[in-house]
């Protein structure tokens, strides 16, 4: 049987090293760091997200800021909220909970963060500097699984890592990470989407294979080299009878299987969801600290 990257452990202990750290800064009378999160709408996973986010901001010792915005909201009142928190030197790190209504650009409201606020990584000023190699917050699911990969010691080197997705989020960066000269890193990195052809081929070469597909259960075992590391990165709600909820949570990749051949896996839920949110701390904790952009 493999080896479960338990991301929920994980997680635990880089927000225990995360509030170690803000106990010091409170003890030295330094800046404790401040989170500010926009909702806007009444979305419930979003509510939910950053719900969960507001809290783990408590448990490291963080302050924090929920701006709840009507959905009904201008595009230019949404830019003006963001330009307010861009000027007010108390906030370190901004994020906005995505999706947002229809009427509202993404792009703009992303172009529109302030880079040394950019905690989720996602403007245009921190993909470059990440691509490049340069200091840069870095989104956070990419992040999150370049730390599992480095705490459980998975080597990189010289590996063929298969990422299939291509999403800003987290295919792209991801492809990114695993190529630069670095540890995790130093892949030969092949970045494959729904419109690849022999998709099941490419992804059975695969030493380290990251799935950021979108599609419940889509990586098979017949799909997967035995001995490879599985990075699952999706996350559905589908119906069960047999729970209590009613409902179970899978992955990109058919779990029970796949285990089998795999020698690391993560497991749906308890894998890189949480690590995610570790992320986004620690990142606003650099913001605090001005270690990214001085």
């Amino acid at each position: 049987m493999s080896v479960v990257i338990d991301g929920k452990k994980t997680s635990e202990e880089i927000k225990g090293e995360i509030a170690q750290r803000v106990a010091e800064i409170k003890h030295s009378g330094g800046k404790i760091p401040h989170l500010a999160a926009i909702l806007v709408g009444s979305d419930g996973a979003s509510q939910t997200y950053v719900g969960a986010k507001v809290k783990s901001c408590e448990q490291v010792g963080f302050e924090s800021t929920l701006v709840r915005l009507d959905e009904n909201v201008t595009e230019i009142e949404l830019l003006k909220v963001v330009e307010d928190i861009n000027q007010n030197p108390e906030i370190d790190g901004l994020i906005v909970q995505l999706p947002l209504p229809k009427h509202i650009s993404v792009e703009k409201v992303t172009d529109k963060i302030k880079p040394e606020k950019d905690v989720d990584g996602f403007t245009p000023s921190n993909v470059g500097r990440m691509a490049l190699g340069w200091p840069a917050y870095v989104a956070a699911t990419p992040y999150g699984i370049v730390e599992l990969l480095k705490r459980y010691k998975i080597e990189t080197a010289g590996k063929h890592c298969v990422v299939i997705g291509r999403s800003h989020i987290v295919g792209s960066p991801m492809s990114i990470l695993m190529a630069r000269n670095d540890y995790p890193g130093n892949c030969t990195v092949t970045l494959t989407h729904s419109r690849t052809k022999n998709l099941s081929e490419i992804a059975k070469t695969a030493d380290i294979l990251i799935v950021a597909l979108g599609k419940p259960e889509f990586v098979t075992a017949e799909m997967v080299k035995e001995g490879a590391v599985v990075i699952d990165v999706g996350i559905h709600r589908v119906d069960d009878s047999s729970k209590k909820s009613g409902f179970k949570l899978i992955g990109d990749v058919k779990y029970d299987e796949v285990a089998q051949k795999a020698s690391a896996i993560t497991p749906v839920p308890g894998g890189v969801g949480p690590m995610t949110i570790a992320s986004l701390l620690y990142n606003t904790l650099l913001a605090a600290e001005k270690k990214i952009y001085h």
